[in-house]
């Protein structure tokens, strides 16, 4: 299947943030979306969880929809069988699909079917198509795969929760992820970032960083993605 032409757009920005939109002052979200993209980010991330493959329940396709923005949506989805859902989110504006390969199966059948679906923002735009790993899963799992992703997230904590800390063999798998995948995908670390952790996390290679809470914190969204955007450099 041809890769998609966001590959390119985002390994051109690289590295980049994308901010957690779980995090935010919900009554304000306009306002806070217009400040994240003033400090130069370009992607919004969602973390979808459906209470059975992880412990929380969160927020679904018509949300991702609902929320009317210019940034690219990066959906991240920690939910059970995903196959007959993934339509669904890709209608809803997902640019970027991002599936755990512990959450089916037949993860290369799901990975095959996303990859069929068309951008509903731009049909020229495509879908990157993300595979996701949790901290205890074997990076081996990454090999039979090759060819049906473009992007790698590494989990640095259990997916289900905020607040939790940076695991530290992330680093490792970092490079080493980096070693087998080479510049055939993009590198995305997601868990337990914060504004002293992310230029360590860069120089590892990675291209894509998510975070949430260090930007979304009460006070300044624009001030700390200015900041973390900053730190990349």
């Amino acid at each position: 299947m041809a890769r998609s032409p966001l590959v390119d757009r985002l390994r051109a920005s690289a590295p980049q943030i994308s901010v957690g939109v779980l995090t935010a002052d919900w009554l304000n979200l306009g306002s806070q979306l217009q400040a994240i993209e003033s400090a130069g980010v370009e992607l919004l991330h969602f973390d979808v969880m459906d209470g059975v493959f992880c412990p929380m329940l969160t927020l679904g396709a018509p949300v991702v929809a609902g929320l009317k923005t210019q940034l690219l949506k990066d959906v991240h989805l920690m939910i059970e069988d995903p196959l007959s859902k993934v339509e669904g989110f890709v209608a809803a504006g997902a640019d970027i699909i991002t599936l755990h390969v512990e959450s089916t199966r037949h993860i290369h059948r799901v990975l095959q079917a996303v990859g069929k679906l068309t951008n509903a923002n731009d049909p020229n735009r495509g879908i990157v198509r993300g595979i996701a790993l949790n901290p205890g899963t074997p990076l081996e799992v990454i090999d039979p795969l090759l060819g049906e992703f473009e992007m790698v997230l590494l989990l640095a904590v259990n997916p289900g929760w905020g607040g939790q800390k940076f695991i530290a063999s992330t680093c490792d798998r970092v490079k080493r992820v980096r070693e087998m995948v080479r510049d055939t995908a993009l590198i995305c670390v997601d868990g337990g970032i914060t504004k002293d952790n992310i230029a360590n996390i860069s120089r590892l290679g990675a291209d894509i960083i998510v975070t949430g809470s260090a930007v979304f914190d009460g006070k300044s969204p624009f001030e700390n993605a200015k900041l973390m955007m900053d730190s990349l450099r």
